[in-house]
């Protein structure tokens, strides 16, 4: 049998193959971070009202890795 492949308990077919994962990590921002990120976008904007929630989660999901 393939290390990788199980067998099944009812039959002698094998089921899909066993995939290791790993664990990713993925960084937390701080609040002062994600701030900063978001009056950069802001201003990269050119100061356009209306958009801080979009913004801030841009910024968040930018230092998050995400």
């Amino acid at each position: 049998m393939n290390p990788t492949t199980r067998k099944t308990a009812k039959s002698d077919k094998t089921s899909a193959p066993m995939i290791k994962t790993t664990k990713v990590r993925t960084r937390h921002a701080s609040h002062d971070e994600i701030a900063a990120r978001s009056y950069e976008l802001y201003l990269a904007r050119g100061g356009d009202a209306g958009h801080a929630e979009e913004d801030w989660l841009q910024a968040e999901a930018e230092l998050s890795g995400r």
